[in-house]
């Protein structure tokens, strides 16, 4: 059975526009052939974020995103994602990018954990980077 559901929860304050960034990352999904997907965004600080790393992953630093699987074979693709706003709007400075097109980096980076890229070698990185950057042309 198809399931089709992407959430945008915050905890923070935040002036988002997101207008349009659901339907891209409906169409990311079917570039993905990902027929049936459950995915809940929650948009957070960077100590928020922090404190989810140190309890969850036993990891004591800043990042910008994590990501849960959560699928249990009723939907293909199905997880939890939590993004520091913080941290994304640093790394737009960083990377000279626009805050909106650094925040669809992360959310398709997310989505691409969740069927199944890793980055945790420079390679998979790197194959992970080349995925994210086609997926942004979606």
């Amino acid at each position: 059975m198809e399931h089709h559901q992407i959430i945008f929860e915050s905890q923070i304050e935040h002036s988002l526009n997101l207008s349009g960034v659901e339907e891209w990352l409906i169409r990311v999904m079917a570039h993905l052939n990902v027929a049936s997907y459950d995915i809940t965004y929650v948009f957070m600080s960077d100590d928020d974020l922090l404190a989810v790393n140190k309890k969850y992953l036993n990891h004591d630093f800043y990042t910008d995103i994590i990501t849960f699987d959560l699928s249990d074979g009723d939907v293909a693709v199905e997880g939890d994602i939590f993004i520091s706003l913080e941290r994304v709007k640093e790394n737009a400075v960083t990377h000279s990018a626009s805050f909106i097109h650094e925040l669809k980096r992360v959310l398709v980076h997310g989505i691409l954990h969740l069927v199944g890229f890793d980055d945790k070698t420079e390679t998979l990185k790197a194959e992970m980077q080349n995925k994210e950057d086609e997926l942004l042309r979606v």
